[in-house]
């Protein structure tokens, strides 16, 4: 399954009050396990960005002025998520905020059934216990060394490996063993199979290949079973040994 861990900073709380994003990061995951792909813009708003925010992340009105506007980067975004689902941290709020974006430009809103938001699934798990991003990677072990103010595209690779341990930890990378890049591993590992010098002896009894050899001859020339080859009867296998030199 293709989900897309999202994260926005903007230049407040709520986008009914004119606030708007200035910086979207986004890390692709296969089966819960990172493929390295990520999107990642910073946006000009197009207004001025308060004291309050800059503090948050950083991003200063000077610096943001000469990236590009939302209207600019939307659609390398929306081919970027199309057909994932999203993961975000308090989806509500981002979901929100990207919602006003798409609006102000009178395209078409994003579902509020394609996010996850990883808030509730940790209020449901660790209930009663601090669930912000910092508190989940303290007790997750998530390095947070390098979040030194709120950046969208390392918060992203922080939820990224918070969402895997709340869905299951270890164990979600098991079938990416088998269907991803461990698989050359195993088909690596069978590469030095040897045939069997002897197939190995059928555990039916004689009687019970002699019903089983009756039921299909029953069930006429168009039996499914008559396109499989017919393996010996513990009769004729006993035949065999006999004749066979030592």
């Amino acid at each position: 399954m293709r989900e897309i861990i999202l994260d926005t900073e903007t230049t407040g709380l709520d986008p009914s009050d004119g606030h708007r994003v200035v910086e979207i990061g986004c890390v692709e995951l296969i089966n819960c396990i990172s493929t390295g792909r990520v999107w990642h813009a910073h946006l000009n708003p197009e207004r001025d960005v308060p004291l309050q925010a800059y503090e948050v992340h950083g991003l200063s009105s000077e610096f943001l002025a000469t990236k590009p506007c939302f209207h600019e980067r939307v659609d390398d975004l929306l081919a970027f998520i199309e057909g994932a689902m999203l993961v975000m941290h308090n989806a509500a709020f981002d979901f929100a905020f990207l919602n006003a974006e798409l609006n102000r430009l009178g395209r078409p809103l994003l579902r509020y059934d394609r996010t996850i938001d990883t808030l509730a699934l940790a209020r449901r798990k660790h209930a009663g216990s601090p669930c912000s991003l910092d508190a989940l990677c303290k007790r997750y072990g998530v390095d947070l060394s390098e979040r030194e103010k709120h950046s969208a595209l390392t918060d992203c690779k922080l939820l990224a490996a918070v969402y895997v341990e709340l869905v299951g930890g270890h164990q979600a990378r098991l079938d990416f063993a088998i269907n991803g890049g461990q698989g050359a591993l195993l088909q690596a590992s069978g590469e030095g199979a040897r045939e069997r010098p002897m197939p190995l002896p059928s555990l039916l009894s004689a009687e019970e290949a002699d019903a089983h050899r009756a039921f299909v001859a029953s069930l006429g020339a168009d039996a499914l079973w008559l396109s499989y080859p017919t393996p010996p009867s513990p009769r004729e296998e006993a035949r065999v040994a006999v004749l066979e030199p030592a």
